[in-house]
């Protein structure tokens, strides 16, 4: 679907069709080729007074991957989140997303250059209905430039057509069709994630970070939340960094996956490695402590 003045096309998205296990939905046959590196986190350093919460951390992430990051609480997760994505700035490190450093850049310049957050507790406008959720997240509106609406506003209009038919397709494909005119405020928790992903779409993004994605909801809409982000990548190539507890869910849905302990990275590997690895069985049992 043409996007406003560049004649860019967004990319479809093809949510999940058939029942099959989410097992045979993230095979080494189905996973796209990752093809270089996306994000590096280099020696990140932040502390709280006199506590280390992020101590050296260094990681790298590839495209077109699904990347977990686990650890004990307390390990730095969500700290090493926030300095990824700008929320606060390091007292050490470097942050490279797509090849720039972007280290301290604010969230919405991050976003501008398709870095995007989620967090533990669903932020969507609860004021605003589903459908209006969903039309305000694309980037770079037309609409958002005064000179367009006095003197362009065919241009705006035209885009905002085209921003409705596609809020109705995404709509569609999280099956959240009959909740459009229903306010966001009023969805369930997992309704609301489901929402938070739908809008994920129309924002295009690069690199999603999602920070504990199935906190929260209901066991029986977490294999579809699931089953919607794998979709995600393998369909319009999105980039995935998921804090996650579930480690079920980690295993099931993640190529790679990174371990946290004290501040820092502590392992990485898949989840069965990650399993064998007594360094992290030690971090898990007692908090990252020798």
């Amino acid at each position: 679907m043409p996007d406003t003045d560049t004649g860019r096309t967004s990319p479809a998205y093809n949510p999940p069709t058939s029942e099959a296990s989410l097992g045979s939905a993230v095979s080494a046959d189905s996973s796209p080729t990752p093809t270089g590196t996306l994000l590096k986190a280099d020696a990140l350093v932040r502390h709280f007074g006199g506590v280390a919460a992020v101590d050296g951390c260094s990681f790298e992430i590839a495209r077109n991957t699904i990347t977990g990051l686990i650890g004990p609480n307390g390990a730095g997760k969500t700290t090493t989140v926030n300095l990824i994505s700008g929320a606060i700035r390091p007292g050490a490190g470097h942050v490279i997303f797509d090849g720039d450093d972007v280290t301290g850049f604010a969230p919405h310049r991050l976003a501008a250059k398709g870095l995007i957050r989620t967090f533990q507790i669903s932020r969507e406008y609860k004021s605003m209905t589903v459908l209006e959720n969903l039309m305000a997240s694309p980037r770079n509106q037309a609409g958002e430039r005064l000179f367009n609406v006095f003197f362009r506003s065919g241009a705006y209009k035209a885009e905002e057509r085209r921003h409705l038919e596609r809020s109705l397709e995404v709509l569609d494909d999280f099956g959240l069709y009959a909740k459009r005119n229903d306010y966001a405020g009023n969805l369930s928790g997992g309704q609301k994630r489901l929402l938070e992903l739908a809008r994920a779409v129309m924002a295009e993004p690069k690199l999603l970070l999602l920070d504990e994605p199935m906190a929260g909801i209901n066991p029986a809409l977490v294999d579809k939340v699931t089953e919607h982000i794998i979709a995600m990548r393998d369909t319009l190539g999105v980039t995935f960094l998921v804090v996650e507890h579930n480690l079920e869910v980690v295993e099931r849905m993640c190529d790679h996956v990174i371990a946290m302990a004290l501040g820092s990275t502590l392992a990485t590997g898949t989840m069965a490695q990650l399993r064998a690895n007594q360094a992290v069985v030690t971090a898990y049992l007692t908090g990252g402590e020798a």
